[in-house]
């Protein structure tokens, strides 16, 4: 099936609910347990025997509605598994992976091969702790970033590259500024200062949106993309607290999951790539999607995904939340139990039940390529 042909179904979804839940959330959870409801099976997705036994996990806030929506289907199935998920943020979740605290991570970015501080690398670290063995990145659940705004009467927001990265650089300062008027013709804008909320956390929302501010800002963005923010604003951790510092403040403006603004009724900006303005809808997100890359080798299936996209109606800001999981390395007990949950998660059935929290599924080649690494798991 296309990626077209899947984002088409998402639309669908989109246009029937008008809701856009990264699942319904206004907060981020403590560790989120999956719940063992009555009705069970003896096989997993995968068509394996269900195995018995406890899956932690932990890091990306992205996906955390995708896969809290993924443990509640996947216990239908194999009800004696139990998966916690903790969405404390990449950065986090790969530091806990690393540190052997957690069965699977969740990032919105790749492991790092290349050190920032000149010291050991994500992927030399998560070798280590996979027993010699490299760990994996494995793509799972696609999601668009939006910019949210909290501007009385502004219905309508149009944003470029430039004027975005100015913004969130700090040296656009007032909402009437020229570069944002000459985008916006007609509309009201205040006079009022400009609120930017950044992620306080580490994290791979921070990363990837830095990244579009880099690739699209004709060189206004000045840092290098990290999970830890370089620009300016006020510091909320979790996408739930920039959600709720936008929601919360007039005149504010913040990068955040589509679902979270939804569910928080913040305005979205459209992105003007150089082809017109394109509003965030699933077909839009497909669009972009249809111009990442393969970044890895073999089972790593990491991604790289064109931010300076200017592909007629792509909304440009988008992430790829990967499951890091060892190759090797782990208990045969463990094992059984990630290999189990992972193939649930990548199956037709498990990515279907993605569209109606306003994700992307996974485009069916690629899907099958990340079933294919996940049974390549020992």
């Amino acid at each position: 099936m296309s990626v077209n042909r899947l984002l088409r179904v998402g639309t669908v979804a989109v246009a029937s609910l008008g809701v856009l839940a990264l699942s319904a959330c206004g907060s981020d959870p403590e560790p989120s347990g999956s719940s063992n409801p009555s009705s069970s099976g003896s096989t997993s997705a995968s068509g394996g025997d269900c195995p018995k036994g406890t899956l932690n996990a932990e890091g990306s806030t992205a996906q955390k509605n995708a896969i809290e929506e993924v443990i509640a289907k996947y216990n239908e199935k194999c009800a004696d598994v139990t998966v916690n998920y903790n969405p404390t943020g990449s950065g986090a979740g790969i530091k806990q992976f690393n540190a052997s605290q957690v069965d699977f991570a969740g990032s919105d970015s790749a492991l790092k091969t290349v050190a920032t501080d000149g010291g050991e690398t994500e992927a030399a670290a998560a070798a280590k702790r996979c027993q010699g063995s490299p760990a994996l990145n494995l793509p799972m659940v696609i999601g668009p970033i939006t910019v949210a705004y909290n501007v009385d009467g502004l219905d309508k927001l149009v944003l470029d590259g430039p004027t975005a990265a100015k913004i969130f650089q700090g040296t656009i300062k007032a909402w009437n500024d020229p570069a944002i008027a000459k985008l916006n013709a007609g509309a009201k804008l205040p006079s009022a200062p400009i609120a930017v909320f950044f992620r306080s956390d580490e994290s791979g929302t921070t990363e990837n949106f830095a990244k579009y501010l880099s690739a699209a800002g004709g060189g206004a963005w000045t840092g290098k993309p990290a999970k830890k923010w370089t620009g300016t604003g006020a510091g909320k951790e979790k996408s739930a607290g920039v959600a709720e510092g936008v929601k919360s403040t007039k005149n504010s403006i913040t990068y955040v999951e589509w679902s979270y603004a939804i569910d928080n009724k913040l305005g979205i900006a459209q992105i003007d790539t150089g082809a017109g303005p394109v509003e965030l809808t699933a077909d839009s997100a497909s669009k972009a999607l249809a111009a990442a890359k393969p970044a890895g080798t073999g089972s790593d299936l990491a991604l790289k995904l064109d931010y300076a996209t200017k592909a007629p109606g792509a909304y440009p800001i988008i992430l790829a939340t990967y499951e890091i999981a060892c190759s090797k390395g782990l208990s045969a007990e463990k094992t059984a139990l990630v290999k189990s949950f992972l193939s649930y998660f990548a199956s037709a059935d498990g990515q279907g039940a993605l569209t109606d929290l306003h994700y992307a599924p996974l485009p069916e080649e690629l899907r099958t390529k990340v079933d294919a690494a996940i049974q390549s798991i020992s």
